[in-house]
């Protein structure tokens, strides 16, 4: 079989499956675990790998029968969209894979770039039109640098004749910090009386400085008072006593040394980089406004637990949670208005004839928001069926891209968490998001008289672009009047 037959025939043999983009123009994914090996076999369908997008935990099947010739990637290894992670051999039976002739080069080229790393001397190509010639890699030797002559030292006719006579020695200093370096054009020449006045010649006795040492900066060559503190200042300098702290004040406290040994750091990615990346955007983008109501729900408590007994909804989940998010609901069917999204790029309002419904869900792997389609629409059992799935889904780490896209409004539970309430961040591209705290036993005036009451906090944050204050309040009285009066629900509906 020649080269080129049996490159062919591995092609077709060797089926490769590239990183999909599982999600909505996702550009990576992290592999979480592989369910495969090297040697095992596989069949079209079967899941090999999970993996983790910037919005949810994927697996992701095999379209190929065979047995897995590489994993190209290890767990934990964040790969582009459209990079091959998996190889299969779909006729294992043919014998051996063969490599390929390109294959055969490039291990070639490398093994001769490390043959000249290792020789550099007399490297030889392993294959014709491969490699380069060794006198290409040979390089030229440097030419060598003049080293500049030092200059000889100018003698003056001054400087001869002083040279000439026996100058006394300047005595010497004793200074324990050395002294800044004297230049020597300024200083007075060797064997002459430094210019300097009486008051400052005492000033530089008293403080111990040789003026042949000084620096003259006066007219003439004169050294001034200034120039003798310059001179002192370096020797005093350490001579100084910290001075002490005044009666009253407190002492510095002592900079704390921290152990880097104790901290972790964790790599931000997955759903943790695109949430923390969704939040700043939102953040700053939209302008948000927060209201807050405190609510009486002891009606509403009641309802759910005349629903839990119902035969009918015998076998769902009913939970404050899910009255909540009728209650949401309802009023923004009296207030369409606020179903809407900014599309900034034509510079126009988006109004929305359908309510995507967002719970936000705390995960191991960070926060996400699937949405409940059409929610708007759906009877209370449909709903309680949907909302069920959907957490369990969340907690299970399956939520697919698809179950998070499109939402228009979100509930955020934090009364689950036992905090009254919070102002909450917009999910991207929504109008508002309720945050439905926890519900308490507290004295409240009731029919004038003040007993023990549920009672919650509601606050509601909403885009002021979409919504103005009038509209907000609206909304968020709504949702109060239908859970204080959970008979509403009818009324209004």
């Amino acid at each position: 079989m020649t080269a080129g037959t049996a490159g062919a025939a591995n092609t077709q043999r060797i089926r490769e499956f590239k990183m999909p983009d599982v999600g909505e123009g996702l550009t990576e994914a992290e592999i979480l675990k592989w369910y495969v090996q090297p040697g095992d076999t596989v069949t079209d369908g079967q899941v090999v790998c999970e993996v983790e997008t910037a919005k949810a935990a994927v697996e992701l099947p095999i379209p190929y029968d065979g047995v897995v010739h590489t994993l190209n990637f290890d767990e934990g290894t964040t790969v582009d969209v459209g990079t091959v992670i998996i190889s299969v051999d779909t006729d294992p039976g043919a014998g051996p894979v063969q490599v390929p002739p390109a294959e055969a080069a490039e291990a070639a080229a490398t093994a001769a770039d490390a043959e000249e790393d290792a020789e550099p001397q007399g490297r030889q190509a392993v294959l014709v039109g491969y490699g380069a010639a060794p006198s290409s890699t040979k390089r030229r030797a440097r030419r060598p640098q003049p080293v500049p002559a030092q200059p000889e030292p100018v003698t003056t006719g001054l400087q001869a004749e002083l040279n000439g006579r026996t100058a006394p020695a300047p005595a010497a200093t004793p200074v324990a910090v050395p002294a800044p370096p004297v230049v020597p054009a300024a200083s007075a020449p060797v064997g002459e009386r430094p210019l300097a006045k009486p008051p400052v010649r005492k000033l530089a006795k008293d403080l111990g400085i040789d003026l042949a040492t000084v620096a003259p900066t006066g007219p003439g060559g004169v050294i001034t008072r200034d120039d003798v503190h310059a001179a002192a200042a370096p020797a005093e300098a350490p001579a100084v006593a910290p001075a002490a702290p005044e009666a009253g004040v407190p002492a510095a406290a002592p900079v704390v040394a921290f152990d880097a040994a104790r901290e972790r750091r964790v790599p931000v990615k997955g759903v943790r980089k695109a949430t923390a990346q969704a939040m700043v955007a939102s953040a700053f983008t939209a302008p948000h406004v927060t209201e807050f109501i405190t609510v009486d729900v002891t009606r509403t408590m009641k309802l759910v637990q005349e629903l839990k007994q119902d035969p009918d909804l015998a076998g769902l989940r009913i939970n404050p949670l899910l009255l909540v998010a009728k209650a949401f609901l309802v009023a923004i069917r009296r207030h369409p208005e606020v179903n809407a999204a900014w599309d900034e790029a034509n510079q126009e309002i988006v109004y929305k004839d359908y309510i995507n419904l967002g719970i936000a869900a705390a995960t191991p792997r960070g926060l996400i928001v699937p949405n409940i389609k059409d929610a708007g629409v759906k009877t209370l059992p449909q709903l309680a069926t949907e909302l069920a799935e959907l957490v369990a889904t969340a907690r299970e780490g399956k939520t697919s891209p698809a179950a998070m896209a499109g939402g228009t409004v979100t509930i955020t539970n934090v009364g689950v968490f036992g905090v009254d309430t919070g102002t909450p961040i917009l999910n991207p591209g929504e109008s508002a998001i309720l945050a439905f705290g926890a519900i308490k036993l507290q004295p409240w005036v009731h029919k004038g008289k003040v007993k023990p009451r549920q009672v919650t906090t509601l606050a509601l944050s909403f885009d002021h672009r979409l919504i103005d204050g009038e509209l907000g309040s609206k909304l968020l009285a709504d949702i109060a009047a239908v859970l204080e009066r959970p008979k509403r629900l009818i009324t209004w509906a």
